[in-house]
């Protein structure tokens, strides 16, 4: 008798005992019913850590399927639901051209809970294996011959999808499954898009949805230009990976902006490494124009290395109207249309604070922003609806500084009233920390949530025990006011820049001050962590940006200044670029190896006091004295 599991998120038990009868209609906890569109009985929860699905099996008789269901909280967001609903569509017309390589769509449909709320279901074949990061953790790396045949195998299935007009735009090893019997197979079509509705998009000044997974995506797809050599960028990308065994973040270096991935691998041909290293061109133009140019060089290599070839079907000829490619002499296929407008990257303001915005922060899954104020409050926003959710008050003094707890649970806010508060961001409760003596200016909580590192108008930072509120440690060293802290990405170490025009390194756990990096004209008002570790920026008062090595406290670069004042730095979650907020009321967005500017966001009328990337690195936050937060589309 197989288990059956109610699907009704607000069950208190989905996997009630007596649900395991077969002739069980209902959930015999909630009441909601278990035989889903007539035909599917779900037996265990898979996972529900995708994004925007939750993943059970079901059976339809003896038949295992896989079941995805949109989490309810994005019911009420329509690009979430479209995203959702065209992974069906995609598979669904992939089946009917006979494309194998790809899932086999079974259903669509909407289920009703006992409650009413309306549940949005995806039924597609469930393949039986391994995805490929799965496979790597069991053989750590991919010998040469098995990655010669799964490159082909894939850009096989890539080129029957490109046939069709489509892009996969995420292709990445949890995206590709190895089946029991051997086959690849490419999932998750969730995020894919029509070609050429892409470009037609862009070109009419449509906002396109940014797809982007760190470290395998484009940049051309990152501001919302995917061609299908964006999917061979990621495919290149993918196989870095099963070569290395390391992800592509792990071995990129942002500053220099290389991949130095060739000496992490073993035993590969250079002919397969430097075809590797076209796949991951910069430009599309210099990367293979198509599935079959793929398929000829590999042809090529697998003739120079003497080996077999392996003679799998030849895709079939083009379409009649091929897919508009972008090569060395052929641009891209753009209809003269109109010219409009471009496209504002501003996608929201947020309006309800009555005095300056000091600090911005986003919670862990993107989904609310907090932000501090001298009217002496903390307000919660829904980021998808701009709705102000709770206002927290407590401080009697500005709120200068917010941090979110790394699980989501805590809000962390320092006040001109020399305490720091900690909220639970849930129900509002507070406990309340003190021991400075004058503002604090910088709150940062460690990355395992169980310390908090302030920095004040004193000249010292303190470090706080979370659960307990007790303070375990005084840093001193600086000679002026502290204005901002930063932990390292490891816990281990801790970034502070003062007035007195220094940035320190301190070892957190023995109070050692390991470093001092020196060189600003005026005082450091920001620092930030690269998410590697790696490096320090630095916003600094005289407008200048700074870019440290932290291991030698080597000054590596120095990007073109803003203007003014520099009041916040922020990285991106990948660490390709960092944005700025100055007193000149402008943002500036780096490149970080090569330290351009690539885009200057205008709209604040006053000071920029304070700048976030959402967790995704789509959007950026920002928080200014003209009493207002923006939320700017910057990922695309």
């Amino acid at each position: 008798m197989k288990p059956c599991y109610c699907i009704n998120p607000d069950c208190s038990q989905p996997d009630h005992p007596s649900n395991n009868n077969s002739n069980t209609r209902y959930c015999q906890s909630c009441g909601s019913e278990l035989l889903l569109n007539g035909k599917y009985r779900v037996s265990r929860l898979l996972s529900d850590k995708t994004g925007f699905g939750v993943v059970y099996e079901a059976f339809e008789g003896f038949t295992a399927k896989i079941l995805k269901v949109l989490q309810e909280r994005w019911n009420n967001e329509p690009k979430a639901v479209e995203l959702f609903k065209r992974e069906y569509d995609v598979l669904l017309e992939l089946s009917r051209q006979n494309v194998t390589g790809v899932p086999r769509a079974d259903a669509y449909f909407q289920y009703a809970t006992r409650e009413g709320k309306i549940l949005h279901c995806l039924v597609m074949e469930k393949v039986e294996g391994i995805n490929l990061e799965q496979w790597l953790k069991q053989y750590d790396k991919l010998s040469q011959k098995r990655a010669l045949k799964w490159l082909r195998e894939i850009t096989l299935i890539l080129d029957k999808i490109h046939q069709q007009n489509w892009l996969h735009r995420d292709i990445k090893p949890p995206n590709i499954m190895l089946r029991n019997s051997g086959e690849l197979v490419l999932i998750d079509f969730g995020t894919a898009r029509e070609e050429t509705q892409t470009y037609h998009q862009k070109v009419k000044g449509q906002q396109v949805t940014g797809i982007t997974s760190a470290g395998y995506t484009p940049n051309e797809q990152q501001h919302g230009q995917a061609v299908i050599q964006s999917d061979f960028h990621a495919l290149g990308r993918t196989f870095v990976h099963l070569l290395t065994g390391k992800h592509p973040l792990e071995i990129y270096d942002p500053i220099n902006d290389v991949l130095p991935w060739r000496e992490e691998t073993e035993n590969i041909h250079p002919l397969l490494l430097d075809f590797i290293d076209e796949l991951m061109g910069r430009l599309p133009k210099n990367r293979p124009a198509n599935t079959r140019v793929i398929l000829q060089r590999l042809d090529e290599i697998e003739r120079q290395l003497k080996l077999p070839p392996i003679t799998p079907n030849r895709p079939s000829p083009p379409p009649p109207n091929p897919l508009p490619v972008v090569t060395q002499k052929q641009p891209p296929v753009i209809p003269k249309i109109n010219p409009s407008p471009p496209v504002s990257p501003l996608d929201k303001t947020l309006t309800g604070h009555s005095e300056t915005v000091f600090s911005v922060a986003y919670s862990p899954d993107g989904r609310y922003l907090a932000s501090g104020s001298k009217d002496k409050t903390i307000k919660i926003w829904e980021v998808a609806t701009g709705k102000g959710l709770r206002t927290l008050t407590g401080h009697s003094g500005v709120v200068l500084s917010v941090a979110y707890s790394p699980d989501g649970r805590y809000l962390a806010s320092g006040s001109q009233d020399k305490t720091i508060k900690i909220w639970e961001v849930a129900t509002g409760k507070v406990r309340t920390l003190t021991g400075h003596y004058m503002t604090f200016w910088s709150v940062a909580y460690s990355p395992d949530g169980r310390y908090l590192a302030s920095g004040s108008w004193d000249n010292t930072i303190k470090i706080w025990e979370v659960a307990t509120g007790k303070e375990l440690r005084t840093l001193t060293g600086h000679s002026m006011t502290v204005w901002s802290v930063a932990y390292s990405p490891d816990g281990r170490y801790l970034a502070s820049g003062s007035l007195d025009k220094t940035i320190k390194i301190w070892e957190v756990a023995t109070e050692t001050e390991l470093r001092t990096l020196t060189g600003h004209s005026e005082g450091v008002l920001s620092v930030a962590y690269s998410p590697d570790g790696r490096y320090l920026a630095s916003g600094i008062g005289d407008g200048a940006i700074k870019i440290w090595e932290v291991a030698t406290g080597k000054e590596l670069r120095t990007p073109t200044r803003h203007s003014e004042v520099v009041r916040s730095v922020a990285y991106s979650p990948d660490g390709r670029y960092l944005a700025s907020g100055s007193q000149d009321k402008t943002i500036k967005i780096w490149e970080v190896a090569t330290g351009n500017e690539l885009r200057t966001l205008t709209g604040h009328s006053e000071t920029v006091f304070s700048v976030a990337y959402s967790p995704d690195g789509r959007y950026l936050a920002s928080g200014s004295y003209d009493n207002t937060i923006k939320i700017w589309r910057v990922g695309q």
